[in-house]
C-alpha cells in the first residue's frame, strides 16, 4: 500500500469519529426530504396494496383458490376485486402528485429563502 492510499484510509476512518458541522445545505436537504417523504410513503404503500388487491382478483379467476375459500362462482367476484385493485393503482399517481404539490406549496417559502441564502454566500 503506498503512502497516498494509506493517508486516504486514515482520513476515511478519522471522519467517522469527528463531529460533522451542520450547514445550511444539510438543512435544505432535510427540508426537501420532509416535503417528499410523505408523498413517496403513500405512493409506495397504496400502490403495493392496489397491486396485491388486483393480483388477488386475478387469482380468484385463474386458480382454484376460490374453491378452497368456498366461493361458488369466482368469476364475477374476481373481476370486481381485480377492477378495484386496478382502480387503486390508476389513481395512485394523481393522489401522489396532489400530496406532493400541497407539501411543496407549504414549504416553498422556507426552501426558496434557504436556497437564496446558500447561493448568495
Amino acid at each position: 500500500m503506498n503512502q497516498n492510499d494509506h493517508n486516504f484510509l486514515i482520513q476515511k476512518i478519522r471522519t467517522q469519529y469527528t463531529e460533522k458541522e451542520h450547514t445550511d445545505l444539510d438543512e435544505l436537504k432535510a427540508l426537501d426530504t420532509k416535503v417528499k417523504r410523505p408523498a413517496n410513503l403513500f405512493a409506495y404503500t397504496f400502490g403495493s396494496i392496489g397491486a396485491i388487491v388486483m393480483g388477488s382478483g386475478m387469482s380468484l379467476v385463474m386458480t382454484d383458490i376460490a374453491e378452497t375459500v368456498g366461493i361458488q362462482n369466482p368469476m364475477p367476484c374476481g373481476i370486481i376485486v381485480g377492477i378495484l385493485g386496478m382502480a387503486m393503482t390508476i389513481v395512485n399517481y394523481p393522489i401522489y402528485k396532489s400530496i406532493l404539490s400541497a407539501r411543496r406549496k407549504k414549504y416553498a417559502d422556507q426552501i426558496i429563502a434557504l436556497s437564496d441564502k446558500i447561493m448568495n454566500k
